[in-house]
C-alpha cells in the first residue's frame, strides 16, 4: 500500500479520504470475551470512558439589552433571558463560580439603532462593549467572547453590507475591522468573526497585529451553514424582525456554507487558519458532528461546535412537555459532540450542565 503524506494544517485530506486510524484488533469470542463486564458496574464504566465532558468544555452565550436590573425571557428559547449588562456582570461572576471559562456575549440592538450601514457596530459604548468592560472593571477572570458579524446592527438583519440585494464582501471586511479594533479596546479576549466573508480573519488580524492586539484570539465561524436552527437566536437578537421586512433579501445562501457540503467546509477551515485564526468553529452542532469531526481530525487544532438556539430549543420544550428527561439529554448530547472531536461548546445550556458536572464531581 502507498504511503500517504501526513496532513497538515493546511492540507487537508484529499476528497474522500478519511484520516488513517489503526485497524481493530480482534474482537474474540463468547463466553471468553464478554464486552459486558466492563459495563456492568458504575465504577467500571467509569475507569474505561473513552470521552470526558467538563465545565472546562463550555462557552456560556448571553444576550444583552438596555436598562437596568431588567430579564426578558425569551419566549422560543424557554429559560433563556435578555440581560441588562448589570445582570451580565453578574451572571458573568456565576459563571466563575461554576467553573466556566469563558462567556459570550450578543447585543439585542434597539431597532432605532440599526442601519444600512450597521454603524452601532463601531460605537465604542454599544450594548456588547459596555458589557465586556463593567465585566472587566469588577475584576472578574473570565474570557470573554465577541461575535464580529453586523446582523445584530443592520436594519436589513445580514451579516455584511448589502448593495442592492446583495452582500458586499470586501466593503463589509472594513466595516468588520472597524468593529473588532472598537471590540478588542473594550476588553474582549476572544473575536469571533461570523459573517462568513472571504478573508476577514487576515483582515482581522493585521489590524489586531497593527494596533497591539497581539495577544487578541480570533475564533473563527469558519464552517458556518445556512441553517434553519437559527431562528430562535435570530428572535433573541432582533433580527428576525428586519429579516422579514424584505422578504426578498431574508437568504443567507450566498454567504453561508450549503448544508449539503462537507469538503468545502475543509477549504473554509484551511483558509482561516492561513490567515490567522487560532480556534475554529463549526455551526450548528448537532447536525453537523460529522463535520466537528472531519475538521478536528483534519487540522488537529482546537475546533469547537456551537450548539444553536434551534438544537436548545427543541430539546429543552421537549423536556418541558414531558417527553423526554431533560438533563439526561443535555448532558448526551453535550458528550456527543466531544465525541466528535470537539475542544469545547457554546451551549445555552453552559450553567446547568456545569451544576451537574460540579455535583457530580463533589
Amino acid at each position: 500500500m502507498k504511503s500517504r503524506q501526513p496532513v497538515t494544517p493546511l492540507q487537508p485530506a484529499a476528497r474522500g479520504e478519511a484520516p488513517e486510524r489503526a485497524a481493530p484488533t480482534a474482537a474474540g469470542s463468547y463466553p471468553s470475551v464478554r464486552l459486558r463486564r466492563v459495563r456492568s458496574t458504575r465504577w467500571s464504566r467509569r475507569l474505561v470512558a473513552e470521552h470526558r465532558l467538563t465545565v472546562d468544555d463550555l462557552i456560556w452565550p448571553m444576550f444583552v439589552i438596555e436598562g437596568s436590573n431588567k430579564r426578558v425571557p425569551i419566549a422560543s428559547m424557554p429559560g433563556v433571558e435578555r440581560l441588562s449588562v448589570d445582570n451580565i456582570v453578574a451572571s458573568a461572576e456565576q459563571a466563575v463560580q461554576l467553573g466556566i471559562p469563558a462567556i459570550a456575549l450578543f447585543p439585542y440592538t434597539e431597532p432605532k439603532l440599526r442601519s444600512d450601514d450597521a454603524r452601532e457596530a463601531f460605537n465604542p459604548e454599544n450594548l456588547v462593549c459596555r458589557a465586556a468592560r463593567a465585566i472587566k472593571a469588577a475584576g472578574i477572570e473570565i474570557g470573554i467572547v465577541l461575535d464580529v458579524a453586523l446582523d445584530p446592527y443592520t436594519s436589513h438583519g445580514h451579516d455584511g453590507l448589502m448593495r442592492g440585494t446583495e452582500i458586499a464582501n470586501d466593503e463589509t471586511i472594513e466595516a468588520l475591522v472597524r468593529q473588532s479594533l472598537v471590540q478588542a479596546e473594550a476588553g474582549a479576549d476572544i473575536l469571533a468573526p461570523s459573517d462568513m466573508m472571504d478573508g476577514r480573519v487576515g483582515a482581522i488580524r493585521t489590524a489586531l497585529e497593527t494596533n497591539g492586539y497581539v495577544n487578541t484570539l480570533i475564533m473563527a465561524y469558519a464552517a458556518k451553514y445556512a441553517s434553519a436552527f437559527y431562528g430562535p437566536f435570530r428572535d433573541a437578537v432582533g433580527s428576525s424582525m428586519t429579516l422579514a421586512s424584505s422578504p426578498e433579501k431574508r437568504d443567507k445562501r450566498s454567504y453561508q456554507m450549503d448544508p449539503a457540503n462537507s469538503d468545502e467546509a475543509l477549504r473554509e477551515v484551511a483558509m482561516d487558519l492561513a490567515e490567522g485564526a487560532d480556534l475554529i468553529m463549526v455551526k450548528p452542532g448537532m447536525a453537523y458532528l460529522d463535520i466537528v469531526r472531519r475538521v478536528s481530525e483534519t487540522f488537529r487544532v482546537p475546533t469547537f461546535a456551537y450548539q444553536v438556539s434551534g438544537e436548545y430549543a427543541m430539546l429543552q420544550a421537549a423536556a418541558n412537555a414531558g417527553w423526554l428527561d431533560g438533563d439526561a439529554v443535555m448532558m448526551e448530547s453535550l458528550l456527543a459532540f466531544k465525541r466528535a472531536g470537539a475542544a469545547g461548546i457554546l451551549t445555552y445550556f453552559a450553567p446547568r450542565a456545569a451544576a451537574v458536572l460540579n455535583e457530580i464531581r463533589a
